[in-house]
């Protein structure tokens, strides 16, 4: 099947998405991965994290699916302190400290929900689109506006790892 219209659109995003945080995470140590400018801001680690999560969470709820994160076991497997719910959101400096993981199981786990994000993507006509998801929002926000939220969010932390990784290399 060939996707059309904005799922192809929506697609291309992830996938920019997917491949900046691969060229960004891979080759780093652990000390690389969580190394936190200034020694408080956040790290590779914590802002990969917690993307994957962001959009792990998002799109499985539009989609009516388990989380990535529960489904597969990574919750469990990356033993973070924090309930299995948790997408950083609202992280503080000792939590972020917190995110000790290894490029490749960032990268796992991304992977993970890259591809469960473009199988229920490609499934999506631009009438689905308009559907409500939220209305606990006013406007109440549409399955267009959510994935075009995960998309933005995603690129801005997917942008912060990259410049975290500039100033590394430059130091």
């Amino acid at each position: 099947m060939t996707t059309t219209g904005s799922a192809s659109l929506l697609l291309d995003a992830f996938d920019r998405i997917h491949q900046v945080v691969h060229r960004t995470v891979d080759g780093l140590s652990a000390d690389d991965l969580t190394h936190r400018p200034d020694g408080r801001g956040n790290s590779i680690a914590w802002l990969v994290w917690h993307l994957t999560r962001i959009q792990d969470d998002h799109v499985a709820d539009v989609a009516g699916t388990e989380q990535v994160w529960t489904a597969k076991g990574y919750a469990a497997d990356f033993g973070l302190p924090f309930d299995a719910a948790a997408t950083g959101y609202g992280h503080g400096p000792a939590d972020v400290a917190a995110v000790r993981l290894s490029a490749e199981q960032l990268t796992a786990y991304l992977d993970a929900v890259h591809e469960a994000t473009r199988t229920y993507v490609a499934t999506l006509t631009d009438d689905d689109l308009p559907r409500v998801v939220d209305e606990r929002w006013d406007p109440p926000v549409t399955l267009g506006v959510r994935l075009v939220s995960v998309v933005s969010d995603d690129l801005q932390h997917a942008g912060q790892a990259a410049y975290v990784r500039g100033l590394i290399a430059a130091s």
